[in-house]
């Protein structure tokens, strides 16, 4: 099995680790992106229109024989259709509805292979600088630190801590890459978007505190890793940095 550098504090190799079995999954962006999109499926809130939208107007039909369409009109004489699709303020032919179902089911196995190979593909330096993440070529992947990483709380070490291993590059590049999104969704309340960047796999400790700051990185448990943290967007290969203590959790899921 592979084995991968592990990192102190000061940046140096402190000891090698063989990863786990499951970092050795083939490849499966299918799988990853039926997994992937069937997750932001099933996090999609229904919506739908009010019942009585374009319906509120007093209207009246005349009856056949008279030379006119069957469309409703406004009481008083005036003749403006009301109420029908095909009138001024009517309602919609076919609105969108809050009983119909996002949902989409995945297999269990192949929900397992989705996760395994994803996690497998943060060792794959091709296919992490395909997602156009930036780190130092010297670096081994994934990213494996001594257990120390936890006490960190403090943005300003955390940085230094990243400069050291050669992977704050990445941030930068996130930082700059914010830019205002395309049509109009950045009229309802997602105006910027932001790339991804590191993603640290720890248990508990300070190092929520001090990266919460940095541009794209996020921090998760083993027990939570899920598909969305492995790949945003579908696209496996993010960068990932992951504590010895966590890896060994890793060998379970």
């Amino acid at each position: 099995m592979v084995k991968v550098n592990v990192y102190g504090m000061d940046g140096n190799v402190v000891s090698k680790v063989e990863l786990p079995p499951v970092f050795g999954t083939p490849y499966r962006p299918d799988v990853i992106k039926k997994s992937f999109w069937a997750v932001q499926s099933n996090k999609r809130q229904p919506y739908g229109v009010d019942v009585l939208a374009g319906m509120m107007y007093a209207v009246d039909w005349p009856g056949k024989g008279r030379g006119r369409a069957r469309t409703p009109r406004l009481q008083g004489g005036t003749g403006r259709g009301a109420q029908a699709p095909n009138t001024p303020g009517g309602r919609r032919a076919h609105p969108p509805k809050v009983e119909k179902n996002w949902d989409e089911k995945v297999n269990k196995k192949e929900k397992k292979l989705s996760l395994h190979s994803a996690l497998a593909s943060t060792c794959n330096k091709e296919l992490v600088r395909g997602r156009g993440h930036v780190f130092d070529e010297k670096v081994t992947l994934p990213v494996v630190v001594d257990d120390s990483l936890k006490d960190i709380s403090k943005t300003k070490d955390m940085i230094e801590f990243l400069k050291k291993i050669g992977v704050y590059d990445d941030i930068v590049r996130a930082k700059n890459g914010r830019h205002i999104r395309a049509g109009k969704g950045k009229l309802r309340g997602r105006r910027y978007r932001k790339p991804k960047s590191l993603l640290i796999v720890s248990d508990e400790g300070n190092i929520y505190r001090s990266v919460r700051n940095l541009a794209g990185v996020d921090v998760v448990s083993p027990s939570q890793l899920n598909i969305e943290h492995l790949a945003p967007g579908g696209e496996a290969g993010r960068l990932t940095m992951i504590t010895v203590s966590a890896l060994k959790q890793l060998e379970v899921r």
